[in-house]
């Protein structure tokens, strides 16, 4: 294949009209997002300088998605997804220029930075579901891996800006309130670009997905179709652990920044910018996949977790840096595969639903593992958490792949020169 077709398979999703509108809508509010999340993490420190704080409000801004992410699912199954993006996202706009405002004004507390993170993850828990099995709607199951990983590039390209704009804004203010404020603000217009994207959104060229008649046990059914798939299970037993504690960053990087390497918020920007910049390679190379494969989880798992173990005894803060290009690489390779694997093998009236259950089990884990991580900084240090979380993905990923090979008959392979990964695969006789 030349470069060119390579670039264009790796675009390929970006020809559908719909779909355009919608990730340019994304790219400016995911940059958006990615600047509130690092102010919100600042702001909390400037606050209290505390690290367990800090667990506590990122564990309230994904407790909702704990309880209610497959009720999201289920109204993603009933009712028009394009509608409900459309309301989700105008709330979260709303939320966020509030919040900017209490904290131009000086009038922010830290309790209430916690209610606004509880309300933000109690919208996120419908929006995600809805967000994620759109994607279907807009391009088709022929590209739905494609515009899957489309989507987790472009949530990182706002991971590689926003850190970095957002770093920038609060160091131009002598007032780190203030900064962090005025990055709020600008997130809430953020928002307008996506609800114009959808409004402009054909409705004749989307592929409608089969409804689901209103009634009760829509949740229940889409637990018991998961316990049904052997393959959808070790994934979700890999990403609840790597979910949990492995992707615990917004926990341990503001820490390693002031604590460990006793630099300011520019630098909190960069790290994090850097990062993001490897979970981009990550999802452009699963965008030129066809196929996703459970196996790719597994393994992208277990290196991940090395590298993140890697990164916990770098001695500065641009070795620690790198290796987190690195360990993103891993990181955004096995989420959007499991993504894809979650949504591209399931009957399509119950996508929605078996949907939140991923996100359930991804991201539902953050409220149990972010006040672990940040009190077991607090209690052993930054470094040997950081090497905790990783271990324990390493043991996950292992975990779900001898479990697997254990219920389908199957045998684990490993190689580790010219493309390492491991595989379960049918036993020879």
């Amino acid at each position: 294949m030349s470069e060119t077709d390579s670039i264009r398979s790796t675009f390929r999703s970006l020809r559908n009209r719909n779909y355009r509108l919608f990730a340019a809508g994304q790219v400016v509010s995911n940059t958006g997002t990615w600047m509130q999340r690092i102010a919100q993490d600042w702001l909390v420190l400037t606050l209290t300088h505390s690290g367990t704080a800090l667990g506590v409000v990122t564990a309230l801004q994904f407790l909702p998605i704990l309880l209610f992410s497959v009720w999201g699912g289920v109204l993603a199954d009933r009712f028009p997804k394009r509608t409900m993006l459309m309301i989700t996202q105008t709330l979260m706009g709303v939320l966020a220029g509030i919040l900017g405002v209490l904290t131009v004004t000086g009038s922010i507390t830290s309790w209430q930075i916690y209610v606004f993170a509880l309300l933000l993850g109690t919208v996120t828990a419908a929006d995600t579901p809805a967000r994620q099995s759109f994607v279907v709607e807009m391009v088709g199951p022929e590209d739905l891996q494609n515009a899957v990983s489309l989507n987790s590039a472009n949530f990182n390209l706002g991971r590689v800006l926003g850190p970095a704009v957002a770093g920038l804004l609060i160091g131009l203010f002598t007032s780190q309130m203030t900064g962090s404020g005025w990055v709020f603000l600008i997130n809430a217009v953020s928002y307008a670009a996506v609800v114009t994207g959808l409004a402009l959104i054909r409705k004749r060229d989307l592929h409608g997905d089969k409804r689901v008649r209103r009634g009760r046990g829509g949740q229940r059914e889409a637990f018991a179709y998961v316990r049904t798939r052997t393959d959808l299970m070790a994934v979700l037993i890999t990403v609840a652990i790597f979910g949990s504690f492995g992707l615990n960053f917004p926990v341990l990087l503001p820490l390693y920044t002031t604590q460990v390497f006793h630099s300011g918020a520019s630098a909190y920007g960069v790290i994090s910018a850097i990062m993001a910049v490897g979970s981009l390679l990550g999802a452009l190379l699963a965008a030129r996949r066809k196929v996703a494969r459970v196996r790719l989880v597994l393994g992208g798992a277990m290196l991940f977790g090395l590298f993140e173990l890697a990164a916990a005894v770098m001695p500065d803060i641009a070795s620690y840096a790198a290796v987190l290009a690195l360990t993103g690489v891993c990181g955004l390779t096995t989420a959007t595969t499991a993504n894809a694997v979650m949504q591209t093998t399931v009957a399509p009236e119950l996508r929605g639903r078996v949907t939140g259950v991923y996100v359930l089990v991804f991201m539902g884990g953050t409220p149990i593992g972010s006040p672990i991580v940040g009190w077991l900084a607090g209690q052993i240090g930054v470094r040997w958490t950081q090497s905790l979380c990783g271990a324990l993905t390493v043991a996950a990923g292992l975990g779900a792949a001898l479990w697997l090979a254990r219920r389908t008959d199957r045998q684990i392979q490993t190689r580790l020169l010219a493309r390492p990964h491991i595989a379960v695969v049918a036993r020879t006789a």
